[in-house]
């Protein structure tokens, strides 16, 4: 018998869907040029898959700075938009994964903490159901509520979805909102969860291997 497929695919943006890491990474640096700060390698990765007021508020006791974390937000979406707009790669096997499962007739949302500015041009070149962005819910991740409003949005029971996500931020907002993720690791790891299955990336799977992976889950 064939694993039963889920009832929905819940989708992360940044670095699961397309590499957009290094652009958030690199306004980073070009803010603490701007402010004449120091900003590591390592305190970028503090921040991959957050919330962006929250990391807006932790650049800005970073760096000390007058700006207020909405500007400080304000100042690094300008410059991913910027990034994107030259184009950002899609991350392995992830377009054609999102193709597949629509293929099969499965519900897929995306559920991103970037702002709709950047999510809906991505979101909309891709066979989607349904768009959560950061400026949409009102507590971001790793709080459940993003992953919580995207189930409710295709009408879908949270423990009968998957989240694909590749950092423990966001892994932490599916697996509180029940849902089962598939974990794709890439800048940061994702900790080990009964309720999460690991991959190297998504080349090559279906729907139906992603589904092999979490027998006897309900997936």
């Amino acid at each position: 018998m064939a694993p039963t497929l889920p009832a929905a695919v819940l989708w992360d943006l940044d670095g699961t869907l397309v590499d957009t890491e290094p652009l958030w990474i690199a306004a980073e640096h070009e803010l603490a040029d701007q402010v004449r700060g120091t900003w590591t390698a390592q305190d970028a990765l503090q921040l991959v898959g957050s919330d962006l007021l929250t990391s807006g508020r932790l650049l800005q006791q970073h760096f000390d700075t007058a700006m207020t974390p909405a500007e400080i937000v304000d100042f690094l979406v300008t410059r991913v938009a910027r990034g994107l707009a030259e184009g950002a790669p899609w991350r392995p096997g992830a377009r054609e994964l999102v193709l597949a499962y629509a293929q099969a007739g499965v519900p897929q949302a995306l559920v991103t903490m970037s702002y709709a500015v950047l999510a809906d041009p991505i979101a909309e070149s891709l066979p989607l159901d349904a768009v959560v962005t950061g400026d949409r819910v009102t507590r971001g991740k790793p709080d459940p509520e993003p992953y919580l409003t995207a189930a409710r949005m295709l009408g879908a029971d949270p423990a009968a979805c998957v989240a694909v996500e590749d950092s423990e931020t966001g892994a932490t907002s599916a697996t509180e909102a029940g849902c089962q993720v598939l974990a794709v690791p890439h800048m940061v790891p994702v900790d080990a969860h009964p309720r999460r299955r690991h991959v190297t990336t998504l080349d090559g799977l279906t729907p139906h291997a992603v589904a092999t992976l979490f027998t006897g889950l309900g997936a």
